[in-house]
């Protein structure tokens, strides 16, 4: 077998392989054995051709019936994928994104619990002065007083007594004619009386309207000067009268005064009814 004939051979082989295959990454070993089976093809004489006549160098003619164009076949199927490669290694870090949208408001949560009393703070600047207030109902003062004296010892039994000497009658409440004193204001009064004794036993009585409500009685020991007094609280309308006199038919009439000894009798309002 010529040199020629290897190459012209090898030469055919690489069209063929390029053509069927696309790739002439062939093993060498197949590589050999295709390039053995064209060899012994191109050695073979055609039918009805004689090729004992050509001379040395000259290439034999191909078999009859075989493939002048040598025209690529059909491609086949795509194969099956392959079997996925092994993860590969994590990437660097990308840069950090842009500042997201805020969320939605949450549920109210519980109240906690109450916090340690702080300090006290500065004292603060004065307010702005409130608004005057209305009057009150103790804007006017209600006033009834008096306190008078016996001038004279002589006194008339089961009458009123007249006390003419005047200590305070501001008001007029009291009336030194009668001996009574008139009620002009509803409330609670405070009456006192105190009276020297002398001579004989006294027995005085403080009425109101017409009725004895305190009863006073000493009995007078010989060459002595006696005190007697009492008091009392009592409610008074409009109109009633509050006065003292001897009780009984004048066999206890000791009332006495001088200039050195008194007999007095006091009253004045305590509170005034409301409604």
């Amino acid at each position: 077998m010529s040199t020629r004939l290897l190459r012209l051979g090898h030469l055919l082989l690489t069209s063929i392989l390029t053509a069927v295959c696309g790739s002439d990454s062939i093993p060498e070993g197949l590589r050999m054995l295709l390039l053995g089976a064209v060899l012994l093809l191109l050695a073979l004489p055609s039918h009805g051709q004689d090729t004992t006549t050509q001379g040395p160098g000259v290439l034999l003619p191909l078999p009859k019936g075989a493939c002048t164009g040598w025209m690529a076949g059909i491609p086949g199927h795509p194969g099956h994928n392959g079997v996925p490669g092994r993860d590969g290694r994590d990437g660097t870090p990308g840069e950090k994104g842009e500042k997201g949208d805020p969320g939605l408001i949450g549920p109210k949560g519980d109240t906690g619990e109450t916090g340690v009393t702080g300090a006290e703070g500065p004292r603060g600047f004065p307010g702005i002065q409130g608004r005057k207030g209305e009057p009150g109902e103790g804007a006017y003062v209600y006033r009834s007083a008096f306190s008078v004296g016996l001038e004279t010892y002589v006194t008339v039994p089961n009458m009123p007594i007249r006390f003419t000497k005047i200590f305070y009658n501001q008001q007029n409440h009291y009336d030194g004619s009668t001996g009574k004193f008139h009620c002009n204001i509803p409330g609670l009064y405070y009456f006192a009386y105190h009276i020297t004794v002398y001579m004989k036993d006294v027995k005085v009585s403080l009425f109101k309207k017409d009725k004895a409500m305190l009863f006073t009685y000493d009995q007078y020991q010989e060459n002595n000067v006696d005190q007697a007094s009492g008091s009392v609280l009592l409610h008074l309308e409009v109109g009633d009268q509050v006065w003292l006199q001897v009780y009984g038919e004048g066999e206890r009439n000791g009332l006495y005064a001088d200039n050195d000894n008194d007999s007095t009798f006091t009253g004045f309002l305590l509170y005034h009814d409301t409604n």
